[in-house]
C-alpha cells in the first residue's frame, strides 16, 4: 500500500486524486512567479484538486556557463516565500549540495533532489534530515529499482516522508524514453509516485548550447502515466514558453492546461475508481 504523504492542505497517494506540482523551471521574475501562481491556484481550485507550486532558485545543472540559473538561493526562497504566505500553497525547489539544505528548508515545504544527484548519499540523509517532505527524482541513469537505495537513505534518519519522481532515462544521445513499468516497480516501494512529463520530453543538450524538448509528447506521456496509477503530475510551464529563459522547448503554455487537465482528471478517476 503507498503511503499517504502530506504538505499543508495537500496529500499524496493512498488512493487519493492526483496531485499537480507545477510552476516555471526556474524563477526569472518575482512579478511574472507570482502571476503564474496565481493561475496555476485557480485552475487546480477550479479542478478540485491540490496543488505544489514549483520553482528553481537556482538551475546548477546547466548544460552551458552562460545558461541561465536563476535569482539564487536568498532570493529565490524570498519569492518562493511570497507564493507560500500570500497565495496559500506549498512550494518545492531543488537543493545541489548539504550546504543549501537547512536554508532551503526554512520555506520550502518540499525539498526536492535533482536527478543527476539521486545517488548523493550526503544531499539525501542532509534532506532527510531536515524533517521536510523530500521528492528525489529517479536519476537518468538509474533503473527504476535502483531507487529503493535513495530511499533506503532518506529513511535511515527516521523521515518516511518521501515522493519518487520519474523523468525519463538517456537513450543514446540527446535522448530520453520513459518505461512506464517503471511507474509500476517505484510505487510499489510504497511512496507516492510522481511523473514529470515535461523534463521526459526534453533533448538534453539537444540545442547545443542548451536543451531542446518536444513538448506535444507532453499530454500523451501524462495520461499514459496517470493510467497505471501515479499519484501526480510535475509540469513546467510558462506564460510563454518561447520566451522562456530556461527550458522553454519541453514546458507547457498556461493556456493549453485546462483542457489537458480535464482528460487526466478523467483516466485518474476511472483508475482509482471514483
Amino acid at each position: 500500500m503507498v503511503r499517504e504523504v502530506s504538505v499543508g492542505n495537500v496529500t499524496f497517494g493512498g488512493n487519493r486524486p492526483l496531485v499537480l506540482i507545477a510552476g516555471p523551471c526556474a524563477i526569472e521574475d518575482e512579478n511574472q512567479t507570482l502571476r503564474i501562481a496565481e493561475f496555476l491556484k485557480k485552475l487546480t481550485s477550479d479542478l478540485g484538486i491540490g496543488l505544489v507550486f514549483k520553482a528553481s532558485y537556482d538551475k546548477a545543472n546547466r548544460t552551458s556557463v552562460t545558461s541561465f540559473r536563476g535569482p539564487g538561493i536568498k532570493e529565490g526562497l524570498r519569492i518562493l516565500g511570497r507564493v507560500k504566505a500570500e497565495l496559500d500553497l506549498p512550494v518545492v525547489s531543488d537543493v545541489h549540495d548539504v550546504t543549501q539544505v537547512a536554508l532551503a528548508a526554512e520555506v520550502l515545504d518540499i525539498i526536492q533532489i535533482p536527478a543527476f544527484l539521486s545517488r548523493q548519499t550526503d544531499l539525501l540523509v542532509a534532506a532527510g534530515e531536515s524533517g521536510r517532505v523530500v521528492n528525489v527524482k529517479k536519476g537518468q541513469f538509474l533503473a527504476p529499482g535502483d531507487m529503493a537505495n535513495a530511499v533506503g537513505k532518506v529513511e535511515s534518519t527516521g523521515n518516511q516522508q518521501l515522493l519518487l519522481t520519474e523523468r525519463g532515462s538517456s537513450f543514446g544521445y540527446n535522448n530520453l524514453v520513459v518505461d512506464m513499468r517503471g511507474l509500476v516497480i517505484m510505487r510499489e516501494m510504497g511512496c507516492p509516485v510522481i511523473m514529470d512529463a515535461t523534463h521526459a520530453v526534453q533533448l538534453p543538450g539537444g540545442a547545443g548550447g542548451s536543451s531542446g524538448g518536444q513538448r506535444q509528447f507532453v499530454g500523451a506521456l501524462s495520461r499514459a502515466a496517470v493510467a497505471t496509477g501515479i499519484d501526480g503530475l510535475f509540469w513546467e510551464v510558462q506564460e510563454d514558453p518561447e520566451k522562456a529563459l530556461c527550458d522553454g522547448p519541453n514546458s507547457l503554455y498556461l493556456k493549453d492546461l485546462a483542457g489537458m487537465l480535464k482528460d487526466i482528471l478523467a483516466i485518474d478517476a476511472i483508475v482509482k475508481g471514483r
